[in-house]
């Protein structure tokens, strides 16, 4: 149940304003009397029956300090309620306490305020607390806002560094996983032209050579079976395929082929073996085995180096679409997503910059509902997430990344076999600027931002529980759309 959704407590109406009540306040106890005169008069005393005083959200029209009673503060995480303090304590504040900032940032209540008995509060409309602090405490207020809009302003700067940094690191990354499919297509290419300048170079030869028709026909129908075993070709040990070069290249030698070591691993790794030169042996003239022989290896070779460049396009392919789906440029800011896909994305761009010795683990629940979504901010999340996992565990380790369903919401986990987070630094690992990595490794927002995307932009919750080797940081979703409107 969302705070909005509380009943307002009833007010018993506006009370008497005592002076004398006012200077028993730690919040008032270096004024003059006529401020506290001027208090009395400008505001007044409201008794408060249970329930709610005023809800996250909603225009923040008060300022309410307690006189008398108790109080609960919640903050709103997804469909839930949590309470983040109580208190009986006189003088404790609450409500429109940014109202001196004016227009410039949201006047809206941050929090909810419940009274849990009938209490008494001193209570100012927003504009009178402005009022009061421009005129009361002008230094302290241009104190106070360049306090507030400087330190926005560097944590919307260093947040933006942080993403700059993060997307330098994924485009040497993804450079990086470019280029080895890439060359790897430009070698096979080279390769496959001097084999077409080899078969053309055969093929004239055949043509001018004294093989019948009926010879001919047979080779091209080896040729043609020897091209339809190169997609089945099952891929052996080096020990394997060793052996069965060594044993290629005897029955070569046996039946007069110079240089057999030379077509043996083509054949190989063509999946052909001896069996196979056996049956090309039983369907051609021996005069014309070694020629047979020498151009269907020619065969098999072009056949192979046109799947390497496939294969090698096809990854470029792959990478050149996980980088669009990750970044989600062509796409609307909102939209209803499969979370498996973003994650796919994100593990894909981040595989460059992972060491070769830690172990991604996908442990998805595909049954899980599409939800709606900003795509390309919980590929940031995703990004923070993972790039922390990795950096505690080092060289090696094991990544889980878990998905399933929490209740109505959609959970999406990530596990690592670091050492833990020590458990005094758990209850600040959320705050902005605070770092474990050394100075100059991390700016200390990463797990802010995620917090602040999950939480205030999707109204989710992201958590953690921790113990060494086995560290995991939860994010929950929900599946329903969610107005974002009330974001700060």
């Amino acid at each position: 149940m969302s705070a909005s959704d509380l009943a307002p407590a009833e007010s018993a109406g506006r009370l008497t304003c005592s002076v004398d009540e006012l200077r028993t306040l730690f919040l008032f106890e270096k004024l003059t009397e006529e401020q506290l005169q001027w208090l009395c008069e400008r505001g007044h005393v409201e008794l408060i029956g249970p329930g709610t005083v005023y809800a996250e959200g909603a225009a923040a029209t008060c300022f309410y300090v307690l006189l008398e009673g108790t109080v609960v503060m919640s903050r709103r995480v997804g469909a839930d309620d949590i309470e983040v303090g109580r208190t009986s304590d006189r003088g404790v504040y609450s409500g429109a306490f940014t109202a001196y900032l004016g227009d410039r940032v949201p006047q809206v209540y941050n929090n909810s305020l419940r009274a849990t008995v009938a209490s008494r509060f001193f209570v100012l409309d927003a504009d009178v607390f402005a009022e009061l602090m421009h005129e009361w405490f002008p230094m302290a207020v241009h104190l106070l806002e360049g306090l507030f809009f400087g330190n926005k302003n560097a944590q919307a700067a260093i947040g933006q560094r942080e993403r700059l940094l993060a997307l330098g690191s994924l485009s040497a990354g993804l450079t990086h996983e470019l280029n080895n499919p890439a060359a790897a297509a430009v070698r096979a290419t080279a390769a496959l032209r001097e084999r077409v300048a080899g078969m053309r170079h055969k093929l004239g030869l055949i043509a001018g050579g004294k093989w019948d028709r009926t010879t001919l026909e047979t080779l091209i129908q080896l040729q043609e079976e020897a091209a339809e075993r190169v997609p089945k070709a099952v891929a052996l040990s080096p020990l394997e395929a060793s052996d069965r070069e060594d044993a290629i290249t005897d029955w070569l030698e046996d039946r007069g082929c110079s240089e057999g070591w030379m077509l043996a691993p083509t054949f190989v790794a063509a999946g052909l073996d001896v069996a196979w030169l056996d049956h090309v042996e039983a369907a051609v003239d021996p005069d014309t085995l070694e020629a047979a022989l020498r151009w269907l290896n020619y065969t098999v070779d072009t056949e192979l180096l046109m799947n390497e460049i496939e294969d090698s396009t096809t990854r470029i392919s792959t990478l050149v679409g996980a980088a669009k789906q990750y970044s989600q440029l062509d796409r609307a800011p909102y939209q209803v997503v499969d979370v498996h896909e973003l994650l796919d994305s994100t593990l894909l761009m981040l595989s460059g910059k992972m060491p070769s010795r830690i172990q991604v683990v996908k442990e998805y629940d595909r049954s899980v509902p599409s939800i709606p979504a900003y795509a390309a901010e919980l590929n940031q999340v995703w990004t923070n997430l993972i790039d922390n996992a990795v950096s505690a565990m080092g060289e090696s380790g094991v990544l889980t990344v878990r998905t399933g369903m929490d209740r109505d919401q959609v959970f999406v986990e990530f596990g690592d076999t670091g050492p833990g987070v020590p458990p005094e630094i758990r209850d600040r690992i959320f705050e902005p600027f605070f770092t474990t990595k050394p100075v100059g490794e991390g700016t200390g927002l990463g797990l802010d931002i995620s917090w602040r995307i999950v939480v205030k932009k999707h109204h989710g919750d992201l958590s953690l529980t921790a113990s060494p080797g086995d560290t995991r940081f939860r994010v929950l979703l929900p599946v329903t759309w969610q107005d974002d409107s009330e974001e700060s």
